[in-house]
């Protein structure tokens, strides 16, 4: 072979794999809607039951019935606009002029098909969750003794719901590998409804209303402790997940660069490792702040910090997490097959729709071995984290209220 020919062949390897479009902007604006509205809704909901709830209830029923109302009248909104949302997103997909064909959307419920049914159960589920909560509207109801029951029956719908997006709509050939792989999917949007909708939900509790100012401390103490266990099984989650979509999607370091998939991802990541870092903050800072400023009985700076500071860094922790839901759309297809079709078409003359597609990667036992191993440390360095964080706090709140230690916990509360 003469050497130009070589240098050639050479630069045709090495050349970085040509990238699928992102789509369009349109595209991805439609779906975000969806997801907002159907991961807000199980977000809020879960806030109400798990973390909110229970925090307001050792205050009183007024105080819990003030935090539930705000919550679940903002849940059932979501709820009923995830319902047009769903079915613009089918509309958009059913037309063929790139409009938007909400007769065609609505005749594919329940048409008989199985992504027919999925898209039906999407639709009945969402809203029959946002009707089982519309009686916790209204205050009186919402402190009542039927309040737990209705929030588990709206969450249940809501996640399944929301479950029904990644269902498999055909026979699959591997049950197993479809089981795990759609479980995974299942940790990963649950996880990530319940830290981002738990956070715009803490954003609406923060505004007046909802927690009496005499009751700030003893309410936000406990609300942010228990939606910090929260956060961090859904951070588990999510990262758990995540490993395994990576893996099955990404076949090294380099297509994070070299494929528009991988770019994408990378975005997704980055701005997941922003929303690691605040939470971070907030688990290491200011919860144990919060408790500190309470048990020393100085009302001034608490209240700075529960209505300028806390506001202000969950703000940008919703913002984050509404941007990681917008990017997640454009993740079309997989680095791998892009890479892979890339090095196809340097040798074909073939259409890119006719381009073969790359195998699924097999499972082996370093697989298992890799992922089980990793399924430790991460759960590992959650309860870790939680743990530290909780001991931290303690030790504050008792230097500041131990009157032995009244110049470290005058330190602790000017700082």
């Amino acid at each position: 072979m003469p050497l130009s020919d070589q240098s050639s062949h050479v630069m045709t390897l090495a050349a970085a794999a040509p990238s699928t479009p992102l789509g369009p902007f349109e595209d991805s604006a439609v779906a975000w809607t969806t997801w907002v509205t159907l991961m807000g809704f199980v977000g809020l909901v879960a806030l109400a039951l798990t973390a909110a709830g229970p925090a307001a209830r050792a205050i009183g029923s007024d105080a819990l019935a003030a935090v539930t109302a705000r919550l679940t009248r903002v849940a059932v909104v979501l709820g009923v606009l995830a319902v047009p949302a769903v079915l613009t997103d089918l509309a958009h997909d059913a037309s063929e002029s790139g409009g938007y064909d909400y007769g065609a959307a609505w005749n594919s419920l329940y048409d008989g098909s199985n992504a027919g049914r999925l898209s039906g159960l999407e639709v009945t589920l969402v809203l029959v969750g946002a009707l089982l909560i519309v009686p916790l509207t209204v205050r009186t109801v919402a402190s009542g003794a039927a309040r737990r029951w209705l929030l588990a029956a709206g969450l249940a719908a809501g996640a399944v719901a929301l479950g029904t997006t990644k269902f498999p709509d055909a026979v699959p050939d591997d049950w197993g590998r479809i089981v795990f792989e759609t479980a995974m999917w299942m940790l990963h949007l649950l996880g990530g409804s319940v830290w981002i909708g738990g956070l715009a939900g803490l954003l609406l509790l923060v505004l007046p209303g909802a927690v009496d100012p005499a009751d700030r401390g003893a309410f936000w103490s406990p609300a942010i402790r228990r939606f910090s266990a929260a956060a961090m099984s859904c951070v588990a989650a999510i990262a758990l997940s995540g490993l395994f979509l990576y893996w099955e999607h990404v076949d090294g370091l380099s297509q994070l660069t070299s494929t528009m998939y991988g770019r994408v991802l990378g975005v997704k990541i980055l701005i997941f490792g922003a929303l690691l870092l605040l939470g971070v903050f907030n688990q290491f800072w200011l919860h144990p702040r919060v408790d500190a400023l309470r048990a020393a009985g100085d009302r001034r700076p608490l209240h700075t910090l529960l209505v300028r500071e806390f506001p202000a860094t969950v703000a940008v922790e919703v913002l984050l997490g509404t941007t990681v839901l917008f990017v997640a759309p454009f993740l079309h297809g997989s680095a791998r097959n892009q890479a892979f079709q890339a090095a196809a078409a340097e040798h074909s003359a073939v259409s890119p729709d006719d381009l073969p597609k790359i195998p699924v990667k097999e499972v082996s036992a370093s697989t298992w071995l890799w992922g089980s191993t990793e399924t430790v440390l991460i759960i590992a360095l959650m309860i870790a984290g939680y743990v530290l964080s909780g001991r931290l706090a303690r030790r504050r709140g008792a230097a500041a209220a131990d009157p032995v230690v009244a110049t470290a916990a005058g330190d602790l509360v000017q700082r």
